[in-house]
């Protein structure tokens, strides 16, 4: 099935057992859509019609971290890249950057830099897919459109048929730069431990510098056309910053030495719901500063700031929560790293009075932010002489033993960490994704939502597509997120009568 055919499918779906569940006093939406993964949203009303709880649940399992167990380390790069179709560059360099660590055997300079060059044209391809194809359609299309109207059909019909060929071409040409430096465009095979596969040859750099200049003019053309959609709509605007979709969380994201926003390499910089710094530190350190806790409804794990212990789902001052991601990024720094996107930033900040900003919503507008640093980010590299370099890889001599990598996910932070036995097989596998370190604040965006949209148990078709949207900013990878332990899976079945009331349980241990 064609992906915009299979989306209205889903949709349609959705609606129709939303429709059906709302008449016995709770609301399933089932399948979520224009997500990576499988999703559902239960919400449960009380005698008046209003909401007790919703949740996100994630009924899907995944086992990455338990058939990599006896793998040669080297392979990390490439198994790791199968979890998503969607973020498999993300994966893929967390993963040669813990091999890096394992190693101990740094990048040279040009094959650090054919790595950056690489992420930002990925963090730029994956950011424009999101505000086109994923979560541009409620607004360029608008949240209460008919379902068949919201997904990258109606968003050409709305920004006309040049401007769609406009975001394809690009997209497409971005591609290209990935597959002609790491083998693919879906599951690259680039990084390598102490640096990369293959050099850029001196002959082919016009072709790519000429596609790094345009990338810089498509993110800018992209954050105009974000900015009329979103600030020439009064309704979107208060929708933006509406009480439904406004938490104070803290925020993490990676930053450089001057605290600017950085995608492939720095320290996580964390800040409260004020905005004042609350810790920073490397990769290195991830395990003093981050710690998961489980939720019998979910196969997600829900992070939480360690050293504030976990405190529930509760937003404000001392809450253990924070967000990763576009918005969260943007939070957790003191500018962008490059002209044209500090410029996008203050203005972002100006206009939604002042840092930080806690409105979910917000996310989109922030991450086309980082679509233009990405492109700028792109062609001070393609630029840069020593990117031709043929001295891309130092090859490794120490004995393997344990390491960590980091890099920014299009959707947020993602720690790889790995240990190996004398011979670098891998005796151990964690990974702390972007969606795992979202999925707290993700959890409380979608009961916020529900909240604050559905009274008196009167639903509509845009009313729970604006529910959805509570996820949907945060472009979560619900296949990255899912863990299962090794040779079973736990179940358990709660039965209730019409009273919602437990009269049978079954358990598969």
């Amino acid at each position: 099935m064609e992906p915009a055919a299979k989306d209205l499918f889903n949709q349609g779906n959705a609606r129709a057992n939303a429709s059906y569940q709302a008449r016995k006093r709770n609301i399933t939406i089932d399948p979520i859509t224009r997500l990576e993964g499988h999703g559902k949203i239960d919400i449960y009303l009380n005698d008046q019609g209003d909401v007790e709880r919703a949740y996100m649940q994630v009924p899907e399992l995944r086992g990455f971290e338990v058939f990599s167990l006896g793998r040669p380390a080297e392979d990390m790069p490439q198994i790791t890249s199968r979890i998503c179709g969607v973020c498999p560059t993300a994966h893929h360099m967390a993963a040669t950057k813990c091999l890096d660590d394992i190693y101990q055997t740094p990048p040279t300079s040009a094959g650090r830099k054919l790595r950056e060059l690489v992420y930002n044209n990925f963090i730029l391809e994956d950011h424009a897919l999101h505000v086109f194809v994923l979560g541009g359609p409620d607004f360029i299309v608008g949240p209460e459109a008919p379902p068949e109207q919201r997904n990258i059909v109606g968003v050409i019909q709305k920004v006309g048929l040049e401007a769609g060929k406009k975001v394809i071409s690009t997209r497409r040409r971005l591609r290209e730069l990935t597959a002609y430096l790491g083998g693919k465009a879906v599951h690259p095979v680039l990084g390598l431990p102490g640096g990369v596969a293959k050099a850029m040859k001196p002959e082919d750099l016009p072709k790519f510098k000429e596609l790094c200049r345009d990338a810089v003019e498509f993110s800018t053309w992209s954050l105009e056309v974000l900015k009329g959609v979103l600030l020439g709509n009064p309704d979107y605007v208060a929708m933006i910053k509406s009480d439904a979709f406004t938490h104070q969380t803290c925020y993490m994201g990676m930053v450089d030495e001057q605290n600017k926003v950085s995608f492939y390499d720095g320290k996580l910089r964390v800040v409260d719901c004020n905005g004042k710094e609350v810790c920073k530190f490397t990769a290195q350190q991830y395990r003093e500063h981050v710690a998961e806790h489980v939720e019998p409804w979910s196969y997600m794990k829900f992070t939480f700031l360690k050293q504030r212990g976990w405190k529930g789902f509760a937003e404000g001052a001392d809450t253990s929560i924070y967000g990763v991601g576009p918005l969260a990024r943007l939070n957790a720094s003191e500018g962008m790293a490059t002209p044209k996107a500090q410029a996008a930033f203050d203005e972002f900040y100006k206009i939604l009075g002042g840092k930080p900003v806690h409105h979910t919503l917000a996310t989109h507008w922030a991450r086309v932010i980082e679509m233009i640093q990405a492109a700028e980010r792109m062609e001070q590299l393609i630029n840069d002489p020593e990117i031709v370099s043929p001295d891309v890889r130092q090859v490794p001599t120490n004995v393997p033993n344990e390491g960590m990598g980091v890099v920014e996910a299009p959707r947020g932070t993602l720690f790889h960490h790995y240990k190996t036995d004398e011979r670098g097989l891998v005796t151990m596998a964690n990974m702390i994704v972007a969606t795992g370190n979202n999925a707290a604040r993700i959890a409380m965006s979608v009961d916020l939502a529900a909240k604050g949209l559905i009274k008196k148990g009167e639903v509509s078709e845009g009313l729970l597509n604006k529910i959805e949207m509570a996820f949907r900013a945060y472009d979560p990878c619900l296949g990255c997120a899912t863990h299962a332990l090794p040779g079973h899976m736990p179940l358990m079945v709660n039965i209730y009568n019409p009273a919602r009331q437990l009269v049978r349980q079954l358990v598969q241990e």
